[in-house]
């Protein structure tokens, strides 16, 4: 008689951990809330507007609460801790996502843009990982989703290449810096992901030039992505820290 064979499922340890996730009604934001939610994690997502928050919420089901917010706000953060304790009584990590600065080169893109898109999405992710880093003890994980343009410029997209570089080396420092508590930091890097941002993919002809120059042949799935970031924040990547890591289908070409 032949015995059946055993399937080895990994164990992420995220049951009953309790993560933040900004940006989490949409796309990648909400892919990564599901997957640790599916993982049994419970979440507190964030979204500049109600019905967005409500309609994610409702998706997550009882494992997940919402609070409305735009990154930019110096008061987001410490609410959504406040909301991640009196709701699950603890809170172990968090993931910074943030909408995409505006398209444009160095020389085309308005002053104002700059300065919007510097309080937005550097300060207002510097304000959250410093909040968050406070209320962290052993184990506590951080990620910040940037870009393949922290490896390599992306054409037309100069304030995104202009600042999560900078962004990608505030994790490296912060993980320094907090490691000692058993705090990890680390920033998550995406390729083309088919979300509501990228409609360009809906157009055959681009997608299939853009898919062309994929190691893979196709763009990413956000589910592929939410998994990912699930794992680096849970405790089965308990010695990755500091690290920017590639989700990107190989189209980086950058060591």
């Amino acid at each position: 008689m032949i015995a059946a064979a055993r399937v080895a499922v990994m164990d992420l340890g995220l049951a009953g951990r309790v993560y933040l996730v900004t940006g989490g009604s949409k796309g990648l934001g909400f892919a990564t809330a599901k997957a640790l939610v599916d993982d049994g994690a419970r979440v507190v997502i964030s979204s500049r507007t109600k019905e967005n928050v409500d309609a994610a919420v409702s998706l997550l089901g009882d494992g997940a609460a919402g609070v409305v917010g735009d990154n930019a706000e110096p008061e987001l953060a410490m609410r959504l801790v406040a909301e991640a304790k009196d709701r699950f009584g603890r809170l172990d990590g968090m993931l910074v996502s943030v909408g995409g600065p505006p398209l444009g080169t160095v020389l085309d893109t308005p002053e104002d843009a700059w300065t919007a898109s510097f309080e937005a999405v550097f300060m207002g992710t510097l304000r959250l990982a410093r909040a968050v880093a406070a209320e962290l003890g052993d184990g506590g994980a951080i990620a910040f989703v940037l870009s393949t343009s922290v490896r390599e410029p992306i054409e037309d997209l100069a304030v995104s290449g202009g600042l999560r570089p900078g962004l990608a080396m505030v994790a490296k420092m912060l993980a320094g810096e907090v490691g000692p508590r058993g705090v990890r930091v680390l920033s998550v890097l995406p390729g083309t992901f088919a979300t509501a941002r990228n409609t360009w993919l809906n157009d055959d002809a681009e997608r299939t030039a853009h898919e062309a120059g994929i190691p893979l042949r196709r763009v990413g799935r956000p589910e592929e992505f939410g998994r990912a970031a699930a794992f680096l924040l849970s405790p089965a990547a308990s010695y990755i820290t500091g690290s920017p890591v590639l989700v990107d289908g190989g189209v980086t070409t950058a060591l």
